[in-house]
């Protein structure tokens, strides 16, 4: 029995150098990160059943409780058994994969142990099955609460090799060479496959982690660049904010040349091919051409995908990328590479992420920029006070996240997305749905709970009938934020904010309460009708709702504020039931 324990041994470093090499290569990681679809947990059962057989070709012969081979197995002798490791590429491939996969494993990996012979090839074949669902369903059970651990998997595998032991002394016959073969090979095989496993799920574990980490580094690395250029971009797309931008992409990317554009000419280029690539230029290549007509992301290997017009330019590849404001192309992005191998999937990535937040960053300078002509003149107030404490405030938690919980990071990239592309949108509309508020108020609470996670709940009781309903946009977004910002500060308990959307009397009433410290009697009576200066702030944001609102609804609507010092405060909106065509001719008066 200690005689087989290096020779099980060599046989495990031959999976995991197998299952190393593999790891290497593009297509099995692919393998691995598609196992939630069918293409790929059939690929799955395709390549741990390949495991499967190799395990039995590189078994070791036993006879009566002697190795009598070590060659490649063809064929097993009636009266022999083998000692391999075919369980551990079993239990992988179920943990991994899930029961059906277990299931496809453990028939491949069986039948073929069936085919080579030898007095327990049915008691193997079976338990390759029974091991390969039983894995598929305990992986299944982990994965819901989080991923599998090496150690869980070396445990499993450990279990699956003693249940093989069990099923060989039940069903092998004879029975007495059944127990001298269990007795001989039982314990180096479920110690050895436990190891086997241990290791091979290591492998795995830094194949999931990796692409992880990958893109955990391309979005810090993005929102890194992205903060550095937001000074510029506010400025718009200018020939020197252009340049700014260019110079920090050089310096900060992989690439050897940095170009934007407008739709008409070379706004910067910075790096490689500076000579005859000259901001103030028409456009020098036919592929940025393509970019500004389709509006589409396009990539060149070569010179000659490049078209640049000199001929001996040293340009050899490129990734060229749409500048996007309210789905409109106004510019392109380009980053260049002298040498073609340069520009992988990675470089490409982060390219096309940072062309995303460059659009977003153009927008919002466009949205500062057309704010002088909106006709509601308090919309650009509110915009101001958000827009640059706030951007800042959630690049940062963004940027952190990114380290520690990538997913949570992503998610929250999403609501950012959310928020400044409804904040754009009701910065060009008189009213909106009342929903459409709501996912704006949802994404701004998603971003600060991020940075302050268990400091208040908010509950929302909307009428659904209600969300349909026209309302001025950045109505409830300020209320909730106030109280948020103000009502909580210095109070260790746990805040509670509540939001509250009805129908009463022809009338849209809306209400924020929290619990927070409240607005003393002499603050309040000013609150909403002027400016207020405080060490807190200046109650510009309530002083701009009721100026809307009175301006809107021409003093029809109702707005009142209750507090308490050391209970909270009561804010309540009463709106009249009239879509935006007929805001103007409202003759009912809301009760506040």
């Amino acid at each position: 029995m200690i005689d087989l324990l290096p020779l099980m041994v060599e046989r495990v470093g031959i999976l995991v150098i197998v299952a190393f090499l593999l790891s290497r290569m593009r297509i099995f990681r692919q393998v691995l990160h598609s196992e939630k679809g069918f293409v790929g947990k059939m690929m799955l059962v395709a390549v741990f059943g390949i495991f499967g057989m190799i395990s039995n070709y590189t078994g070791i012969e036993i006879h009566e409780g002697y190795v009598v081979s070590q060659h490649w197995l063809m064929e097993v002798s009636e009266d022999n058994a083998i000692a391999n490791t075919r369980i551990m590429g079993v239990g992988i491939g179920g943990l991994l994969g899930g029961p059906l996969v277990g299931l496809g494993v453990g028939l491949l990996a069986g039948l073929h142990r069936l085919t080579l012979g030898g007095f327990t090839a049915v008691a193997c074949a079976l338990s390759s099955v029974l091991a390969g669902v039983a894995a598929g369903y305990l992986g299944k059970s982990r994965r819901r609460k989080g991923l599998i651990s090496p150690w869980f998997a070396a445990v499993v595998g450990m279990f699956m090799e003693a249940v093989q032991m069990l099923i060989i002394i039940l069903t092998a016959r004879p029975k007495d060479a059944a127990y001298e073969l269990v007795e001989t090979i039982g314990l180096p095989m479920i110690l050895i496959n436990g190891f086997g496993t241990l290791l091979f799920m290591i492998i795995i574990r830094t194949i999931m982690h990796e692409k992880e980490r990958l893109r955990a580094f391309q979005t810090h690395k993005a929102f890194y660049i992205a903060d550095q250029t937001l000074p510029f971009f506010r400025q718009g797309l200018g020939p020197e904010s252009c340049r700014k931008v260019a110079e920090i992409l050089l310096e900060l990317t992989e690439a050897n040349a940095v170009a934007i554009t407008d739709h008409r000419q070379v706004l910067a280029h910075v790096g490689a091919a500076s000579d005859h690539h000259i901001a103030g230029q028409t456009l020098a290549t036919e592929l940025t051409r393509q970019v500004l007509e389709e509006g589409k992301i396009k990539t060149a290997k070569s010179a000659a995908e490049i078209q640049c017009f000199q001929e001996h330019c040293s340009l050899r590849a490129a990734v060229v990328l749409p500048l996007l404001v309210h789905g409109r192309t106004v510019g392109t992005l380009k980053l260049y590479f002298e040498n073609a191998g340069m520009l992988g999937q990675v470089e490409q990535e982060l390219a096309e992420g940072l062309a995303r937040l460059f659009s977003t960053q153009l927008e919002l300078a466009d949205a500062e920029a057309q704010s002088d002509l909106l006709k509601d003149a308090k919309i650009k107030a509110l915009q101001a006070q958000v827009h640059p404490h706030f951007l800042f405030n959630a690049i940062n938690t963004i940027s952190a996240l990114c380290r520690t919980d990538p997913d949570k990071a992503r998610r929250l990239l999403v609501e950012l997305g959310i928020f400044f592309r409804s904040n754009l949108q009701g910065a060009q509309h008189m009213l909106i749905s009342l929903d459409k508020e709501l996912e704006y108020v949802l994404a701004y609470l998603s971003l600060e709970q991020a940075r302050f996670p268990g400091r208040y709940d908010v509950n929302f009781e909307i009428d659904p009938v209600a969300r349909e309903l026209q309302i001025p946009p950045f109505l409830i977004q300020p209320l909730v934020e106030n109280a948020i910002r103000h009502g909580y500060t210095h109070i260790r308990s746990k805040g509670k904010i509540e939001v509250k959307a009805w129908i009463q009397n022809d009338c849209l009433y809306i209400t924020v309460e929290d619990n927070g410290k409240g607005v003393s009697p002499s603050v309040l009576d000013e609150l909403g009708q002027r400016p207020v200066s405080s060490g807190e702030g200046t109650g510009t944001a309530l002083f701009n709702i009721r100026e809307r609102l009175q301006g809107i609804y021409r003093h029809r609507a109702q707005f009142s504020i209750k507090s308490e010092v050391g209970k909270g405060t009561y804010i309540e909106v009463s709106l009249p039931l009239q879509g935006k065509e007929n805001v103007d001719h409202v003759e009912s008066v809301c009760s506040g």
